[in-house]
């Protein structure tokens, strides 16, 4: 498969770049693997920090509100239970690790089926290298507008990290940098374009 190259002028170089058929145009694609990728990426990011307190753990005298029996409402002891307002939280959440692993194999393919569908809908762009003298937010927009993406949720890759790119699109809604090598399939995905460097284009093709 053949991409035309631009530039960030939004000409076209006439250059072109192949990409590797067995990464962008994988024979079925599996829909369940990227579910699990994306859901782990989305479970790794949690904090795992909610915390309610429980009966044991309220602030409260211990004394036994009302009678046993006879008072014709429900057993419900001292003010620190679930019952009244104030008290406790039944089974309330816990701090917990969300964390989960997925095989490394299961990760590739999920990430080739993402690029792979992302190829066969055409939301894949060539970027010819590019550098800015300085992080030029204006400028960056500039270079979306000429590709014609501007409005467009997109996702930038290049081939190494780039400053003065990254600190230029970073206030940008909908934008994001990512490295080749740090390339996943939620990134892949978070987005109605993918947008490549032509020097990130080798790296891609190796996953």
């Amino acid at each position: 498969m053949e991409l035309a190259v631009y530039n960030i002028k939004g000409e076209d170089t006439g250059k072109k770049v192949t990409l590797n058929d067995a990464v962008f145009a994988i024979e079925e694609p599996n829909q369940h693997v990227i579910y699990l990728a994306v859901k782990q990426y989305l479970a790794n990011r949690r904090q795992g920090t909610h915390k309610a307190k429980e009966r044991s753990e309220v602030s409260g005298s211990t004394r036994k509100l009302g009678r046993q029996k006879g008072g014709g409402g429900a057993r419900r002891g001292d003010i620190n239970s679930p019952l009244l307002t104030g008290g406790g939280r039944v089974f309330g959440p816990r701090p917990r690790d969300y964390r989960f692993k997925l095989n490394k194999k299961t990760k590739d393919l999920a990430r080739r089926s993402a690029l792979t569908l992302k190829a066969a809908d055409n939301e894949i762009l060539v970027v010819e290298d590019f550098n800015l003298e300085a992080p030029k937010t204006k400028e960056f927009i500039n270079i979306a507008k000429n590709l014609k993406i501007n409005d467009k949720k997109a996702t930038w890759v290049l081939a190494d990290q780039n400053k003065n790119v990254y600190l230029s699109a970073r206030n940008i809604e909908g934008v994001k940098i990512a490295t080749a090598s740090d390339l996943n399939t939620y990134l892949i995905l978070d987005n109605k374009v993918l947008v490549l460097s032509e020097s990130a284009v080798p790296v891609v093709n190796e996953f």
